[in-house]
């Protein structure tokens, strides 16, 4: 069996480190108490020694009743003068208790029989919360509190509150987390050669500082998370997530690939034939790419482009390397329309070539599905195009060299490994050969440096950061719904003189079948309002065929308007289109008006994109569209969406599988983020076992990804 992460060297330079077995179960948890930490993402007992606080309360102080500023959190101790059932406004359960200083009211409403046995007359508590001004002086509404018998102590650290759930109170994640501290020794799993240039805690005393924080700690710095104790867990949080993505890229460099050879035959018929001059962009892409196919281990490239770029023809060269090395390419998109455009285009450049394009979606007839089987596995097929019918079981490619998975964020990991998985090969005595075929992805959504050199640490990246020369800028206009009138005449008046234009309706989450009503409604009306022009509709729910027509006659110039949902965001190609229009556009996501607005500007002459908004604006959609109307670049704008979403919504489910990161921000710990990718390299090569004790520490069996 191998060994972990790839590792085959022994780690004879590191000293003994005792494992901490952070694979045990929570010790003596019922079936509804694992359930409930299972949902706070608690799977093992160590998984309680990183569920860190989310803020501190102060306990190891008591506060004057009159000395307690409003607004503010304080502890007060004092007696109960009296406890009574108020009817209204509402009923509530209201106690009175003074110090020597003042008296302090108690609102609860909603309270339990024993709370009022609790708070009887002569009682002392002590209650914590937020003082406020009532009607008859300082007050707390549902304070927490608990009754003091003799003399009791203060707490000598602050109060952690910890992210929690329905039936699980802070005091019983409090002792199970206790209990998880005192069972592990946290040893260090950072080679002291390592950790001393960075100037941080042991591993084990930023754990106790920020479980324990003392009161004269800084108590902003533990709140705002820049005190060394969270940067020591960040570090390490950021350090376990590159030591996996890196050992998952080693571990793919040691498999084995098909070497394609440059033969310089129909890559460079093609290039000939193109009625255009690559970019410099473009050829750099390429030659990246060509040498990566050139080696035997498999390539995984994630090839990044603007909207319009030129991605498509990089690909197509890459598939031609592959057939003229006597394999198959498959190209993998997640719409019909989008496979549908790369079907057309890889059609149109290398059927004159004498290379057969086929076509494999899921909406074919079984007739039309039979053939394209039978193409594929007799080899005949040298390129096929498809959607997520690719990787079903029946398909057999039995010569896959190259696997280009376009916009693929949108496909899961699995997705990608059962494509990819169609390369391995049987020889005659039925044992597989494990080979696997090259990767090229790509994305139209530009990924931030920051993203791209965490999440995507376990790929090789290559960016064309140059657009086409004759690519005429997009103009972005924002209008209020208010003025839609002037709008529908500017449409008309575009259509009118030989243009097209899209009329694109939101995204609404909470209900498929109002998304579809409303793009019905939107297209009824504007159908009669066009009286004199063909308008089209597309949405997700059209049978292919018909959505086919629709798009086809678009292309052809027969329909004047189209209008659709969010399926038109990809594969859209359609250069005499040179207005767009964005119904709600304070609905969309920034990446979505990027990508809607790179279906015009295609052609020569001057497009337009209108983002029709709806007042009042939210904070979040007024700094969304601010950006897309200030900036044309999709990489500023990746930029900018991160910094207004944060990296786990940005990401979605781009890389399902990957760690995801819960303390360390990208935004704010570039230089952690940055130190972390050194030190994975180092512990890989130098500190293996340190290496897997620290990945075993944070993601436990979490890290399933590093099979893919």
């Amino acid at each position: 069996m191998a060994k972990p992460l790839g590792m085959d060297k022994k780690d004879k330079k590191d000293k003994p480190v005792k494992k901490d077995k952070p694979d045990k179960p929570v010790k003596s948890a019922t079936s509804s108490l694992l359930t409930r930490l299972t949902k706070l993402g608690i799977r093992r007992d160590f998984d309680l020694v990183l569920h860190l606080p989310l803020r501190y309360e102060d306990e190891t102080r008591l506060t004057p009743i009159a000395d307690a500023a409003p607004d503010t959190a304080v502890q007060v101790e004092g007696r109960v003068i009296g406890t009574e059932v108020a009817y209204r406004p509402r009923r509530q359960l209201v106690s009175r208790i003074q110090d020597e200083t003042g008296i302090l009211y108690l609102r609860f409403l909603n309270f339990y029989p024993n709370h009022t046995k609790m708070l009887a007359e002569g009682a002392t508590v002590r209650v914590f919360g937020e003082i406020r001004n009532g009607f008859f002086g300082a007050e707390m509404i549902h304070p927490r509190f608990r009754v003091v018998r003799g003399v009791e102590p203060l707490p000598n650290a602050l109060t952690p509150i910890y992210p929690t759930t329905a039936g699980l109170p802070q005091s019983a994640l409090r002792k199970l987390i206790a209990r998880a501290l005192s069972a592990h020794p946290m040893e260090e799993t950072l080679p002291p050669a390592l950790l001393a240039p960075l100037a941080l805690p042991s591993f084990c005393d930023a754990v106790d500082a920020i479980h324990h924080p003392r009161p004269d700690s800084d108590a902003r710095a533990l709140q705002e998370r820049t005190h060394p104790a969270w940067c020591r867990i960040k570090f390490d949080e950021l350090l376990a997530q590159q030591i996996s993505m890196r050992a998952h890229y080693r571990q793919r460099r040691a498999r084995t690939a098909p070497a394609m050879q440059d033969r310089k035959t129909l890559t460079a018929q093609f290039s000939e034939r193109l009625p255009f001059k690559l970019t410099g962009a473009q050829q750099r892409a390429w030659r990246e790419i060509s040498a990566d196919l050139g080696v035997a281990h498999p390539m995984h490239r994630l090839l990044q482009g603007d909207v319009g770029s030129g991605k498509t023809v990089v690909a197509a060269l890459a598939a031609l390397r592959a057939v003229e090395n006597g394999l198959q390419a498959a190209v993998m998109a997640p719409t019909e329309i989008l496979a549908e455009q790369h079907y057309r285009k890889f059609c149109e450049w290398l059927t004159p070539l004498g290379i057969a394009v086929t076509w494999l979606v899921g909406s074919q007839s079984k007739a039309e599905r039979k053939v394209a089987l039978a193409a594929i596995e007799s080899g005949e097929t040298a390129v096929v195009v498809g959607t997520h019918a690719l990787f079903q079981d029946k398909v057999k490619l039995s010569k896959l060299g190259l696997a280009i998975v376009d916009e693929q964020h949108r496909f899961g990991v699995a997705q990608r490994l059962a494509l990819r998985q169609k390369g391995n090969t049987v020889d005659a005595a039925g044992v597989s050969e494990n080979t696997e075929p090259h990767q090229l992805m790509m994305s139209a959504t530009p990924i931030p440096r920051t993203l791209s050199m965490s999440y995507y640490a376990d790929l090789d990246i290559t960016v064309i950061d140059e657009l086409p020369p004759g690519r005429q800028p997009v103009v972005t206009k924002l209008v209020a719904d208010t003025r839609r009138d002037e709008v529908v005449n500017r449409i008309r008046d575009a259509c009118n003189t030989g243009r097209q234009a899209y009329w694109v309706c939101p995204l609404i989450e909470e209900s498929e079948a109002l998304q579809l009503q409303t793009v019905l409604d939107t297209h009824a009306r504007l159908a009669a309002e066009f009286s004199e022009l063909k308008v089209g509709l597309v949405h997700g729910r059209l049978v292919q065929a018909d959505k086919a027509a629709v798009m086809a006659a678009f292309v052809k110039g027969e329909v004047q308007l189209l209008v659709a949902t969010t399926v038109i965001e990809v594969g859209v190609d359609v250069a005499n289109a040179s207005l767009m229009v964005i119904e709600h556009a304070e609905r969309f996501g920034l990446a979505q008006l990027h990508q809607l607005r790179g279906r015009v500007g295609r052609g020569a002459d001057e497009s337009v994109c209108i983002l029709l908004y709806q007042n009042p604006l939210s904070q979040g959609a007024r700094e969304r569209l601010k950006v897309i109307y200030e900036q044309s670049d999709g990489f500023a704008i990746a930029e900018a969406d991160l910094a207004l979403r944060g990296p786990g919504e940005y990401l979605g489910s781009m890389q399902s599988g990957a760690p995801m990161l819960r303390f360390a921000d990208l935004a704010t710990d570039e230089r952690l983020a940055n130190a972390a990718r050194e030190a994975a390299e180092l512990m890989l090569d130098a500190h293996p076992e340190a290496a897997r004790l620290h990945l075993d520490r944070w993601l436990g069996g979490r890290a399933e990804f590093l099979k893919a």
